[in-house]
């Protein structure tokens, strides 16, 4: 079951026994945790009925005592064992799964990683309950992320400025609904999210920034490429080797992609097969151009270089300036 389907359910007063909510990525997790526990009772019943255990802190049984008890002037009770990859012997709460309580929601908070699929408790909830697997976004499905959660909270936003906030703020969901929230909060009046507003509210220098050295790397405008990279040497802040190697090597991921795929695609097959959208796609076939698959696959060792330099491995430690301006002649020359 999606995400959508499972909030949707929610608000339509449709609760489910049993809820086991694993995976890799906690924000979804989180998300639905805490609607159930904001939204299934009223504040006065919450005092009685709402229990919430941490995995670390207690034992099968003890969760299944919790989940047996009646309510006290409600109609339900709600039991949510937080961080439920702690609990010891989890597979003991399949006996309480096999016969739930109908007047109880137990909500399995399984961080991190699957319940393994083999684990008798998943097959039992699986025919009792709902399962939701959290999974990590792929990079590039995050500025559509981004569009839909701005969509979500009355506002819109510019496919550059989603795209910028997707690279600047990495793929830390729970970081990005924080900043989403921040912008939307000052923007008052204003409808839309521009390239403008997140350069001013993120705090993205306007001329010297990752993206600024993705375009000028696109066109090989070397004196522009310099400039930038000198820039960060100066404001280390502004440009942490750690974020711009990322960033430019899923760049230079898209642009293989465009370069090698391009051929014959129409420029929305070409967007869906470099994950981006079709607002972008004009900017890599033009990369492209300039850059071969060859190139790139001396492109990407380059990368993988100044990675490991980065982080003190090779024949004498660099300065993270020096890493990057010999990374920039590999890939301009």
């Amino acid at each position: 079951m999606t995400f959508e389907a499972i909030i949707s359910e929610l608000k339509a007063g449709k609760y489910a026994p049993v809820y086991l909510l694993h995976g890799e990525e906690s924000f979804f997790i989180d998300k639905i945790s805490k609607f159930i526990e904001d939204h299934v009772l009223s504040e006065s019943e919450k005092a009685f009925n709402q229990i919430v255990m941490y995995g670390k802190e207690v034992t099968p049984g003890q969760v299944i005592d919790n989940a047996r008890q009646f309510p006290m002037m409600a109609e339900r009770r709600v039991v949510v064992v937080k961080e439920a990859q702690a609990l010891a012997k989890i597979d003991q709460l399949e006996s309480y799964v096999k016969n739930p309580s109908p007047q109880t929601v137990l909500v399995i908070n399984h961080k991190y990683k699957k319940l393994d699929g083999r684990n008798k408790l998943a097959k039992v909830i699986k025919g009792k309950g709902i399962i939701f697997d959290s999974k990590k976004l792929y990079d590039n499905q995050i500025a559509t992320w981004i569009s839909k959660a701005v969509n979500g909270r009355g506002k819109a936003i510019d496919p550059a400025a989603a795209q910028i906030m997707a690279e600047y703020l990495g793929s830390d969901l729970s970081k990005i609904s924080n900043e989403i929230d921040k912008i939307v909060v000052n923007l008052k009046d204003e409808k839309s999210i521009s390239v403008k507003v997140i350069q001013d509210q993120v705090g993205i220098t306007k001329d010297y920034n990752v993206f600024e050295l993705q375009n000028a790397l696109s066109q090989k405008n070397t004196e522009k490429v310099f400039r930038i990279v000198k820039y960060f040497s100066e404001n280390p802040k502004s440009g942490p080797i750690v974020m711009v190697l990322a960033s430019l090597y899923g760049y230079f991921t898209k642009v293989f992609t465009a370069t090698y795929y391009a051929k014959g695609k129409s420029d929305k097959e070409l967007a869906a097969l470099v994950g981006v959208s079709p607002y972008f796609v004009s900017d890599y076939k033009k990369a492209a151009k300039n850059y071969s698959v060859g190139k790139l696959v001396t492109i990407f060792a380059a990368l993988k270089t100044a990675d490991l330099r980065s982080k003190g491995v090779g024949a004498r430690k660099m300065e993270h300036s020096e890493i990057l301006r010999d990374l920039m002649i590999k890939i301009l020359y």
